[in-house]
């Protein structure tokens, strides 16, 4: 039976060695967000050979992450099948993507069904999408940048720790404008603070937007395999017309200076957020990335 413990920042290590190998684009794969959000309720961590296994939830809501890595993936589900079953909860693994489908039906013929969840699909751009913004599908994003450059003396700086506080204040100025303070606003806001803290460890990349010498936006992200970067987090003042836009694009070509072997952008998914949603959609994502619960069928 494996030994898991609870995530923390110290295992960032070994686990990015384990997370490069398995080289997937899904944002539930980089270990910024396993701290930042699950590290909140706890998440339990170990390995088996060469794949991770993660798993949350106690009893009956015990829930397994796909073991990613390398080598067979056999193994790997036979022992989280076991942890399933000492809990007394039927074997659900959560963050499946379209590989790892194939892996489990490989592997385990007829032995899983799937259950496709679209609010989890996370949103797949071209780098140049936000750094050129060309095209006339992105007239509107360049013309908000251009109108954004002309009214105000504006300025992009990379993220620093003396930014932080200027970055929660916008946090919590978004949060004001929200009204009703949901508990998915709480998770997400507890998340950016985990983030901040740990910012330089968790080897994060994040810049500022300034107009008229007031930071009006900031972003945060990272690498989460050679071709593409993940953005975490994106917040700005909403009457400042033309911020986020800006923001997307300057952090852009902050990430392609830094990294040029970037190429795509994975800017998560809408957690079926109607307006998320159709911000997403405006900047035509090459494809949305699939993701499933797998659930063990049972036996009839």
């Amino acid at each position: 039976m494996p030994s898991f413990k609870k995530l923390s920042i110290n295992d960032r290590d070994w686990m990015m060695e384990i997370l490069k190998k398995e080289g997937t684009l899904s944002a539930d794969y980089s270990f910024g967000n396993l701290f930042m959000w699950l590290g909140q309720k706890g998440i339990y961590v170990t390995k088996s050979n060469d794949r991770l296994l993660m798993k949350f939830g106690t009893g009956w809501n015990t829930r397994f992450f796909f073991p990613v890595g390398s080598g067979p993936v056999e193994p790997a589900i036979s022992l989280i099948r076991e942890v399933a079953k000492k809990e007394g909860a039927p074997l659900r693994i959560e963050s499946v993507t379209e590989e790892s489908r194939e892996l489990l039906n490989q592997a385990f013929p007829g032995e899983f069904e799937f259950f496709e969840k679209r609010d989890s699909f996370d949103y797949i751009y071209e780098a140049e999408t936000f750094t050129e913004m060309r095209g006339k599908k992105l007239h509107a994003k360049r013309n908000f940048c251009n109108r954004f450059e002309k009214t105000y003396e504006w300025n992009f700086e990379q993220l620093e720790k003396r930014h932080l506080p200027h970055c929660l204040k916008i946090l919590a100025d978004w949060q004001a404008e929200m009204g009703t303070f949901t508990e998915g606003m709480k998770m997400e806001h507890s998340a950016i603070v985990r983030g901040f803290m740990c910012y330089e460890k968790l080897d994060f990349l994040g810049g500022v937007l300034r107009a008229n010498g007031e930071i009006v936006a900031f972003t945060i992200g990272e690498k989460i395999r050679s071709d593409c970067f993940d953005i975490h987090f994106e917040k700005a003042n909403s009457e400042i017309a033309g911020a986020y836009p800006m923001i997307a694009r300057e952090f852009a070509r902050l990430v392609v200076n830094k990294h040029p072997d970037i190429k795509l952008f994975n800017r998560e998914e809408d957690m079926g957020i109607e307006g998320l949603r159709k911000a997403k959609e405006s900047f035509y994502p090459l494809y949305l990335l699939k993701k499933y619960r797998a659930r063990e069928r049972k036996d009839d």
